[in-house]
């Protein structure tokens, strides 16, 4: 059984960023314990056109960044529905990984059956943590320290 696991990092090297100040999520499947990096998903709220069609402006998609001063740069995709639109761009990961998680973001998380963990460490490090975590809850084995 695979799954995904959402990191926010600016480097991909350290969790560093909150959810909340997150523009990016690093993407990687586990898959018996092994973990890939699949992909990057960068974060633009949502925004509606003249005649209220919803329009995406995400960095990735086709129509662009609309906004005054583009992605990434501090002042331009953000808005009152960011927390709900980025918990929907993890919202197929088993966890998410971030330097910290507000409240109420981790209990629309939660509603999601969506994993957060709150650390501050290497990318790697947290990763075979985490791999190691699920491996053992999914076979049922206890997390104690056998001596």
């Amino acid at each position: 059984m695979s799954y995904k696991i959402a990191v926010a990092s600016s480097d991909g090297k350290q969790i560093d960023e909150t959810f909340g100040s997150a523009k990016r999520f690093m993407i990687y499947e586990v898959a018996d314990g092994i973990y890939k990096r699949l992909e990057e998903r960068v974060f633009c709220e949502e925004e509606t056109d003249n005649n209220d069609v919803s329009i995406v402006n995400g960095c990735n998609s086709p129509v662009g960044c609309k906004k005054e001063g583009g992605c990434g740069t501090g002042g331009g995709c953000s808005g009152a529905g960011e927390a709900s639109a980025k918990v929907e761009l993890v919202s197929d990961c088993r966890c998410v990984v971030c330097k910290k998680i507000g409240f109420h973001i981790q209990k629309q998380l939660e509603r999601k059956a969506i994993s957060a963990f709150d650390v501050t460490c290497p990318v790697e490090e947290a990763l075979e943590k985490i791999s190691h975590y699920f491996t053992r809850m999914d076979n049922h084995e206890s997390l104690r320290v056998q001596r």
